[in-house]
């Protein structure tokens, strides 16, 4: 008898330390990580004069790629962590039709508002990929602070573990490990 593939979820606002943490966990768990970010980017090349903005084509485009992929992931067994800074209302409804095919938990990301604001300045001025998202540049960190408690976490009944990335991880790397590699009975 097989078991269900895991979907370790990997949530939570720009900036607060998500994807390091997707990659740090299926690099531990032995798996795959789907960022969506990552697909964006790579859609970015074949999309000559893409110019990003809210609703932008290529967002549009990500967000059934991404989830298609997922699926096509956890119908093949394969457990798989996914990434993204989608709130609830786009994860809930990509999630939900995956509830049959994998034991979902989540890991919600968070961080002190300062710490993901030079996070996310840093970024847009180091990482020459950011420019895809349109991504803005915060000169208000009141405003910032207002825009990242604004965020609405992925809201499941399944298993969930918040984290706090401020300096390094809270809980600790392997308690992560185990909160995302742990099987159901």
């Amino acid at each position: 008898m097989l078991s269900r593939p895991a979907l370790i979820v990997v949530s939570g606002p720009p900036g607060s330390g998500k994807t390091t943490l997707a990659h740090e966990l299926a690099r531990l768990v032995g798996c795959p990580a789907v960022c969506r970010d990552e697909i964006k980017e790579g859609m970015v090349h074949a999309t000559p004069g893409f110019v990003p903005g809210p609703g932008d084509e290529l967002s549009t485009r990500t967000l059934p790629t991404f989830f298609g992929v997922l699926e096509l992931l956890l119908r093949a067994g394969v457990t798989t962590v996914a990434e993204a800074a989608f709130q609830d209302r786009l994860w809930r409804p990509g999630l939900r039709p995956l509830l049959g095919l994998a034991d979902i938990r989540v890991v919600h990301c968070r961080a002190d508002a300062r710490v993901v604001l030079d996070r996310r300045r840093r970024r847009l001025r180091d990482d020459p990929l950011r420019w895809a998202h349109g991504e803005r540049s915060y000169d208000d960190p009141a405003q910032h602070a207002r825009d990242y408690d604004a965020f609405d976490r992925v809201s499941l009944d399944v298993p969930s573990i918040e984290v706090d990335t401020t300096r390094g991880y809270a809980p600790a790397l392997d308690e992560i490990a185990a909160f995302a590699a742990a099987r159901r009975t």
